[in-house]
């Protein structure tokens, strides 16, 4: 498939006049006189500098890489079909559509850029962390930097003994068996030659612990609502977990929250004053 520079700026273009800062998580700000989003402020929403993206949308850019063009499309909110005609234009086949997929739809991602002020995370049914707030960040540490099969929470909890201190230990036998319950299920549904079916071969290779609990064949065990966590500077913190899922994606928004008053209340607001510092 070839370029077409033309048409890839034009759409660029409308579908970034189109969006309102705060449609993406951005403050208006005064004195705004640009229809949509600024071009610098599209840069930054996909990871790339101001220049680059300017040239693109001008049609005198280089031949965009298809990890350079799902960063735009994810940085504009773009519906899967959007996506898709932007990977043509391009010049790229669109990416396979499925469970699997690591794209973001923009009805959530709306929701979740309105979260900047609480703990909130987007996750893949495998447990692979897509997207934090900077509160999510202070709470659980950066989750979305891991590789490979190491990705999913579930792998790291049976293969690196570090993972489990950020929960109470007495969840720890509960949360095993969660994880066993729930990739059993996913793997069952997907099909062993799924990613779930090869994470599931992988941990009965490497883990004793999962290789045990794999064969008591348990299945429809729930998160509880309330995590209990162990933070390293604020201790012991139990909060309550909402989880928004999309069905198209496989993809659940989990937003962790505490009834005001209480002791799990007043350490969230400790935990945004340590979050803010942590960015400076």
């Amino acid at each position: 498939m070839e370029i077409d520079r033309v048409r890839l700026g034009e759409f660029l273009l409308r579908r970034r006049e189109a969006l309102q800062p705060e449609d993406v998580g951005l403050g208006r700000g005064q004195r705004r006189r640009t229809t949509g989003l600024r071009r610098e402020e599209v840069a930054v929403l996909s990871h790339m500098s101001t220049d680059y993206y300017a040239r693109l949308e001008r049609g005198t850019g280089p031949h965009p890489s298809e990890q350079m063009i799902a960063s735009i499309a994810q940085g504009l909110h773009l519906t899967p079909d959007e996506r898709d005609h932007l990977f043509r234009l391009a010049g790229h086949h669109p990416p396979v559509r499925g469970v699997s997929s690591d794209y973001i739809g923009p009805g959530m991602l709306r929701i979740f850029d309105r979260l900047q002020d609480t703990p909130a995370e987007i996750v893949t049914e495998l447990g692979e962390t897509l997207r934090q707030t900077p509160l999510g960040v202070a709470l659980t540490g950066d989750t979305t930097h891991f590789t490979g099969s190491s990705r999913s929470i579930g792998y790291r909890w049976f293969t690196d003994p570090s993972s489990r201190a950020l929960y109470a230990p007495d969840e720890h036998p509960f949360l095993s068996r969660l994880w066993v319950s729930s990739l059993r299920d996913i793997a069952a549904r997907r099909g062993r030659s799924s990613r779930a079916g090869h994470l599931a071969d992988e941990l009965l290779e490497r883990s004793e612990e999962f290789r045990t609990l794999w064969e008591l064949h348990e299945v429809g065990i729930r998160p509880r609502e309330t995590k209990r966590f162990v933070h390293g500077e604020l201790g012991a913190l139990e909060l309550s977990c909402q989880t928004l899922i999309d069905p198209d994606q496989s993809h659940a928004l989990l937003v962790y929250t505490a009834s005001p008053g209480s002791e799990g209340y007043e350490k969230l607001q400790l935990l945004s004053v340590i979050g803010a510092s942590s960015l400076r």
